[in-house]
């Protein structure tokens, strides 16, 4: 299927890994020009030669506001142009709720939504000024689900998939669509080892995934491709899960 996204810019957060790398080079594979945002240079100047000339990078932690907002700027800079922002960066602290630091507390909200608030209200004049745009925020089934020791985590998702909604509602009229991904569990190097080794822990996870396996990276791709085109004009608000179905599991 062509995409026609040829020649558009996306900004990535997280770019460097896991996801976030999933996504940035499917884009990129799909002729779109990636501005791919991470903290570890090593592994931008890593992705950066998956697509010559059509992904370039810039090293900035998203927990730094200031920085942030300088993005869509430089992205514009790179290539001219900015029409997608994904944003994928994130994070948790597992530990039960009664003895998680008010400081971790607040971080989930920094890394996780106000990171992605800073981003869309950086890029809106870009996008408002062509009037199209495309913004896809990173979700998960912790926020549609109770996950017990993920408390933060869990109540920053839910905020994640809110904010998607209203944006999306507010966003409309400037033709800027604005829709969520809620992944499940994914196999990548950031996979906790419990979930990447075989055992009594990784099965009792599968058991409880419908079609019994985890997400391959490579299978996220083509939904951020499809989010990011034309072809989902008509698409805003919404939350698509990519889970094998554990959401909907009785």
């Amino acid at each position: 299927m062509d995409f026609k996204l040829a020649g558009k810019t996306a900004i990535v957060t997280g770019a460097s890994r896991g996801l976030g790398r999933a996504i940035a080079t499917a884009l990129a594979d799909e002729g779109v020009n990636v501005f791919g945002v991470a903290r570890s240079s090593k592994n931008l100047d890593e992705l950066a030669t998956h697509a010559s000339g059509r992904i370039k990078t810039f090293a900035c932690d998203v927990t730094d506001m200031a920085a942030l907002a300088k993005v869509p700027e430089a992205a514009v800079k790179a290539f001219g142009r900015l029409d997608i922002v994904v944003n994928n960066a994130g994070g948790q602290v597992i530990k039960p709720f009664h003895e998680l630091p008010l400081d971790d507390w607040l971080w989930h909200f920094t890394i996780n939504v106000h990171s992605a608030a800073t981003l869309c209200k950086a890029a809106s004049p870009y996008l408002f000024a062509q009037k199209s745009g495309k913004v896809i925020n990173m979700a998960s089934t912790a926020g549609v689900k109770g996950v017990a020791n993920l408390v933060g985590y869990c109540t920053v998702k839910g905020a994640l998939i809110q904010f998607t909604r209203g944006l999306a509602v507010e966003w409309a009229s400037k033709g800027v669509q604005v829709n969520a991904i809620g992944a499940g569990t994914f196999l990548t190097d950031l996979t906790p080892e419990i979930l990447r080794v075989p055992g009594k822990a990784r099965e009792d996870r599968m058991a409880k995934i419908p079609d019994g396996r985890q997400g391959q990276p490579e299978e996220i791709g083509p939904l951020a491709c499809y989010l990011a085109s034309p072809l989902s004009d008509h698409v805003t608000g919404a939350l698509l899960m990519t889970d094998g179905g554990e959401t909907i599991r009785l």
